[in-house]
Formats: C-alpha cells, sequence, structure tokens
C-alpha cells in the first residue's frame, strides 16, 4: 500500500506529521495516528475542516483508481474529510495547536434541567453535566459546540452552545425541530431529568484576536447561538470593540430569546442589534433580507469589520460574497455552516 508523507502546520506554526494511503482522506488517516483535526459532519457539506495545500497534489472524492487531480486553484482550499493525496503534501491548518486533540473526545452524561419552546419549532434546551471524572464543570470556547447522542439510536448531532465556560456544568442550545431530525422530534417527547449522552467540546469556530477591529455577528436563525455565546464572553471580558449583530430569520415570529439580546446591549455599550426578517408581510419595523442590510451597511462602514456568521450553506456563502465584495479580506471572515 502506496502511502504519502503529510506534514500539517498549525496556525501557531506547530508541526504535525502523519502518513496517509491514496485512499483514504488526510482526516482519517491522521485520527488513523490519534491525530483528531477538528471536523463535523465529515461528509464534506460543513466545511468544518477546511484546510489550505501548501505543496502537493490531492483529489477529492475520487476512488483510488481515479488519477484525477484537482485544479491547482482548487486544491489550495480542500475538506480533509474529503480530499486524499496523490503525493507528499504540506498543509496549512487554520486554526492552533490547542484545538488539536491527540485522545478521545471526551463523552459524558447530562440531564435535562430545561426544555422551553421560544418560538415555532425552536427549543432552547439546558443541560446539567452529572459529576464523573472530568469533574462537573462546563469548559469551552465560546463557538464551540456538542454533540448529542440520540436516544435508542447509535446517531450524534451537533448543536453550538449559547452560553459560556461555567463551573456549574451548565450547556445551553437552541434547536430547530425539522421534519427529518431525530434530536429534534425526540425533544418533542423529552421530560426534565432525562439523561443525554454529550460529547466534546469541539469545534474551532471562535473568537480572533485582531485588535480592536469592529466585530459584525451573522446568524440565520440558530445559528444566532455561537454568536450569543462570543457576545457574552465578550461582555464577561469587559472587551470593547464596536459589535453589531445581524439575527436573520424568515418570519417575525421565528425571533427569540430578544431578552438575551436585550441583556447583552444593556452589558456591551458599544452593541447595534438589527433584526432581519424576509418575509414582507411580517416584517413590521424590522430590517429587511439580511444580505441586502449587510450590503448597505458595508457601503457606508468607515472601517472593514472582522465577520462571523452561522447559518445554512446558502447564508454564509451569500454573506461571504457580499462581504468580500466590499473590500473585507477573507481571512477575517470566520464561518460556521449548518450540515446538510
Amino acid at each position: 500500500m502506496t502511502e504519502f508523507a503529510i506534514t500539517a502546520y498549525t496556525r501557531d506554526g506547530q508541526v504535525l506529521s502523519f502518513p496517509c494511503s491514496r485512499d483514504e482522506s488526510l482526516l482519517a488517516a491522521a485520527q488513523r495516528q490519534d491525530i483528531i483535526l477538528p471536523s463535523q459532519c465529515r461528509n464534506g457539506s460543513c466545511g468544518a475542516c477546511t484546510a489550505q495545500v501548501r505543496t502537493g497534489t490531492v483529489a477529492a472524492n475520487a476512488p483510488a483508481t481515479d488519477d484525477r487531480p484537482l485544479s491547482k486553484a482548487a486544491a489550495r482550499n480542500v475538506l480533509l474529510c474529503q480530499a486524499t493525496p496523490r503525493s507528499a503534501l504540506i498543509i496549512d491548518l487554520p486554526y492552533d495547536h490547542t484545538f488539536v486533540r491527540f485522545e478521545p473526545v471526551p463523552e459524558r452524561l447530562a440531564e435535562i434541567t430545561a426544555l422551553d419552546v421560544v418560538a415555532p419549532g425552536t427549543y432552547h434546551l439546558r443541560l446539567s453535566l452529572v459529576r464523573d471524572a472530568y469533574g462537573c464543570a462546563a469548559e469551552f470556547e465560546a463557538g464551540q459546540y456538542m454533540e448529542i447522542l440520540v436516544p435508542g439510536t447509535t446517531q450524534w448531532r451537533a448543536y453550538s452552545l449559547m452560553n459560556i465556560t461555567n463551573w456549574e456544568g451548565c450547556l445551553e442550545f437552541v434547536i430547530a425541530r425539522r421534519p427529518e431530525g431525530l434530536f429534534g422530534r425526540y425533544l418533542e417527547t423529552a421530560s426534565l431529568g432525562d439523561r443525554l449522552r454529550v460529547k466534546g467540546p469541539l469545534g474551532v469556530f471562535t473568537l480572533q484576536e485582531n485588535g480592536l477591529h469592529p466585530r459584525w455577528f451573522i446568524g440565520g436563525h440558530t445559528g444566532i447561538a455561537p454568536l450569543l455565546s462570543m457576545l457574552r464572553r465578550m461582555a464577561d471580558w469587559g472587551e470593547g470593540h464596536p459589535v453589531r449583530v445581524y439575527f436573520a430569520v424568515h418570519d417575525e415570529q421565528d425571533l427569540f430569546l430578544m431578552d438575551t439580546l436585550e441583556d447583552l446591549r444593556q452589558r456591551l455599550p458599544a452593541l447595534e442589534v438589527k433584526t432581519c426578517v424576509s418575509a414582507p408581510a411580517t416584517r413590521g419595523a424590522h430590517q429587511g433580507n439580511v444580505i441586502d442590510t449587510l450590503d448597505a451597511d458595508l457601503a457606508t462602514a468607515p472601517v472593514p469589520p472582522d465577520c462571523y456568521v452561522c447559518g445554512s450553506p446558502r447564508l454564509v456563502q451569500g454573506v461571504m460574497d457580499r462581504v468580500t465584495a466590499h473590500g473585507v479580506p477573507r481571512e477575517r471572515v470566520y464561518f460556521e455552516r449548518f450540515s446538510v
């Protein structure tokens, strides 16, 4: 079996090395060597395992008998869960070494302590970790997510945390019930006191230190959750960045946790909140389509902001296209897409 040497550099200059055969993904090869790189869906839809190829040739979604490499331009940005090597590689990872694990992700037990419907088909779920070998604290970076095992199945589902690290073991989520969603269907009959298996923390969608650049947060429906976590951390740390939130939904009735945003507005004097409702019939006094609202605001922004966006692939791509067209450097647009 032919194996190629893979050298990966983290953002802070640390080096990881592992072999990878031509018929396995870079992500799987690293895990085979007990190097667990950040990922989420593992099927190429979420973009969480994006990396850059510095030197070498890769193929994506190609069987071992297919020698067609990606074009030079396409090969620069790859998904580690889809890319297979066709030569030795040097790749650049867009996160620090601290986000790489060398042991299994912790699995813990948590109990449902609150479950409320906050908008049609949208739940606010609060869990409390059960004391175990890790203690009872909930330690994570603002913006990270947890995976939850759907009771009665072997399926894990990923949900962003909306609170911040705490000693009480509290984990908070906002979860949309979707017709095909296993966990959403479970929540329809869940009860306080139910116990769930959780895995994490995971993810690299976290606040970046780029000086005092303005920070604009764009969240589509439940994509507001990790942004709330980041804002709460900013409030706790007394950070003084100019900050703006765009909360994008289809109908006015889909807006939720507005009291949480109001509390953050009191704690962060530089915070401006824009609620964007795309359906004209229910828009009222709210802003319209979030992309159009961003377009108008960017046209008059005195300084290009750092942008944090979380939502559907369509929303993330739309925001990315619009903000980069207005001169925001691509490397200052941080995103997390919903898995599809």
